[in-house]
């Protein structure tokens, strides 16, 4: 839907969708209000089917899904050996099939990955993005879109799964559209990270805050567990999410990856940590998410590339 009249193309990992339609802070507000709808059909899309979809994925997953309600939104992580995070699932079991959806060009390596770990289990994977796409809808309630194959109801909205052949029907009545920009900067004032944006090879789910959304912490038997379970036994993380109010005077944005320094040291004082998303919120100004050593003081004044700012904690100093 990026051929949408007024569509501005994302580009980068966000190609093939609108970044927005010529005006990004009315396309907020009528996200924040709960109208409209954003077109997320450049991310990738996995079904597991089988009599034994959840007690296998409850195997692989951090999050707990054995016992999971048909039509209950999840997250879940898929960790290395190690605890880093590899893939972030957002899924939904609609009572015959778990419909997960997943950063775009992450697929195949999910898909690959779930097929070596089968073995025996009675159930059936698919990459089923070139069929269905995703859609966000604003609000908690909304009318009910007949073409969605499977919903993933949040606090926030939802997210509809729809066959791409009935994708510009599925949108009717939804309200205005709204780009990827518009979502993002909602994404960054409700402290969402996302994956290959907050994270990095190394990154591990507590750093974030997925121990509260998509790691249950009474549960084992997962690839990764012992890290999760040694760090939040007995340590901090070494690094945390903050969020950052920028300064406003600056015309550009940082980009993600830039380097988070002290302000008291200067522009070339030695990193902290490094920018994941700068945006712009129609409320809050300029807004952004970094990735910080734990040790960074929470009421100190960064500089986000060239950028004041001052931090607001996410995860526990």
């Amino acid at each position: 839907m990026d051929r949408l009249p007024g569509a501005v193309p994302a580009d980068g990992v966000d190609a093939g969708v609108a970044a927005h339609y010529g005006d990004l802070f009315r396309e907020q507000r009528a996200l924040a209000s709960g109208h409209g709808f954003v077109d997320l059909s450049h991310r990738g899309v996995v079904t597991v089917s089988g009599p034994e979809r959840l007690s296998w994925l409850h195997l692989l997953l951090t999050q707990h899904v054995s016992e999971l309600p048909a039509g209950r939104a999840t997250e879940a992580l898929i960790l290395s050996p190690h605890g880093h995070i590899e893939h972030a699932l957002y899924l939904v079991d609609d009572g015959a099939t778990v419909w997960i959806h997943v950063e775009p060009g992450t697929t195949g390596e999910l898909v690959a990955y779930l097929q070596k770990m089968k073995f025996f289990a009675q159930v059936e994977i698919a990459d089923a993005t070139a069929d269905y796409a995703v859609v966000f809808a604003a609000g908690t309630s909304g009318p009910e879109v007949p073409e969605a194959a499977a919903v993933r109801q949040l606090p926030y909205g939802r997210d509809l799964l729809v066959a791409r052949a009935a994708l510009a029907d599925a949108v009717v009545g939804l309200g205005p559209e709204a780009g990827l920009w518009a979502y993002e900067a909602l994404r960054v004032e409700g402290h969402r990270p996302r994956l290959g944006f907050e994270t990095d090879h190394r990154t591990i789910p507590h750093e974030l805050g997925w121990l509260e959304t998509a790691v249950h912490l009474q549960k084992g038997c997962y690839r990764g567990q012992e890290t999760v379970a040694r760090v939040h036994n007995l340590g901090r993380p070494p690094r945390r999410l903050v969020f950052l109010h920028l300064d406003g005077s600056e015309e550009s944005l940082p980009a993600h990856g830039d380097p988070v320094r002290l302000a008291a040291d200067g522009p070339e004082g030695r990193p902290v940590g490094f920018v994941t998303t700068a945006v712009r919120h129609h409320e809050l100004g300029p807004i952004a998410l970094a990735l910080v050593k734990r040790n960074t003081a929470p009421d100190a004044t960064l500089l986000a590339g060239r950028v004041a700012a001052s931090q607001e904690l996410i995860v526990e100093a």
